[in-house]
């Protein structure tokens, strides 16, 4: 039995979702703070849930008046496995741009995500990858082989564990930030310097918790270092190129929503609705085909670097910009020169 299954009156019982809450959190009751993370449940369930004993704060059941305080390990607990834990092989084609006994890397495409979760249990990444590799390691979440993710409209390239002594050098190499991560991003606006860094803390959105957000300090959100450089400007975009310190969630997204010129077309952080230029008929017919061309935030993971796992040779991987995305770029390459 895993540690995250829990025998309740001769009932098994599985781990569907676990919270920290954050260090700036005040007092909040227990199935208000869950309806605002669990996606599509009542506030019913969740009371029935902890009537039965089913919720669980630091390893004991709470009653539903109990109000979360800072650093709380919160457990929700069901009778049944998760369904995306309960991992289905598909014949999906992958683009594997190099392969060993002990490492994968793949270039994943825009739109794929790359684990089976709410709302998303097949065509992943992963169910491809247990189709074509057998008996991969599993992460802490249980997760053949991850030791990293994308946003599912984030292309780019990852690199997979096929045992578990790589699984866990690689971890070790993210955790400890010695990994080299270059991404290439479409933003919204002209930028006033040709390169620069944002390190401003990042963490949950208490506000809405499907969104990311910046702090003033690391007492509510986690340090995080992007450094930015200007690729090439269209002067209502810029293309640019960012290189990360730190691997947050949505961290190039959120930095730069925090810095003024968010990701083009990134729907979650407000990029996907027309933010500089004209406001002409012809100005947003062109935008929306922009928009229709890349669907979801024009971001690609570049450049991978890290140690080999076995050899302890410097490994570096680098892909080529999608076709869409190098069409988008084309498309405002025209606009500029139309428009001086």
């Amino acid at each position: 039995m895993e540690d995250r299954d829990i025998v309740f009156e001769n009932q098994k019982l599985y781990e569907h979702f676990a919270y920290t809450v954050d260090k700036g959190q005040s007092p909040y009751r227990i199935d208000k703070f869950l309806l605002d993370r669990i996606p599509d449940i009542t506030r019913n369930r969740i009371q029935n849930a902890l009537k039965g004993g089913h919720i669980q704060v630091n390893r004991y059941q709470v009653k539903p008046n109990y109000r979360v305080k800072p650093n709380d390990e919160i457990k929700v607990l069901l009778n049944f496995p998760q369904y995306q834990h309960i991992l289905k092989a598909e014949k999906i084609f992958l683009d594997i741009v190099y392969e060993d006994p002990s490492i994968i890397v793949v270039n994943k495409s825009s739109g794929m995500v790359v684990h089976p979760g709410h709302g998303n249990y097949e065509g992943t990444l992963l169910n491809g990858l247990i189709y074509h590799f057998k008996d991969l390691p599993l992460n802490s979440d249980n997760k053949p082989g991850l030791v990293h993710r994308l946003d599912k409209d984030t292309s780019g390239l990852l690199v997979i564990a096929k045992t578990e002594s790589s699984l866990g050098n690689l971890s070790k190499q993210f955790k400890e930030r010695i990994v080299d991560k270059e991404y290439v991003a479409l933003v919204w606006g002209n930028l006033k310097v040709e390169n620069g860094t944002i390190d401003v803390p990042v963490g949950r959105n208490p506000r809405n918790r499907l969104q990311m957000t910046t702090f003033g300090s690391t007492e509510l959100g986690k340090k995080a270092v992007t450094h930015f450089e200007v690729l090439q400007r269209f002067g209502y975009t810029t293309l640019i190129s960012c290189k990360l310190e730190t691997g947050r969630t949505h961290q190039i997204r959120v930095h730069l929503k925090h810095l003024g010129h968010p990701l083009f077309n990134d729907p979650r952080y407000g990029g996907n609705q027309l933010i500089k230029g004209i406001a002409s008929s012809k100005y947003k017919q062109f935008i929306h085909h922009c928009f229709k061309i890349l669907p979801g935030q024009a971001l690609h993971a570049k450049t991978l670097g890290f140690i080999h796992p076995k050899t302890g040779n410097q490994m570096l991987f680098d892909s080529e910009i999608p076709h869409k995305f190098q069409t988008l770029i084309q498309l405002w390459e025209d606009y500029a020169h139309q428009d001086q």
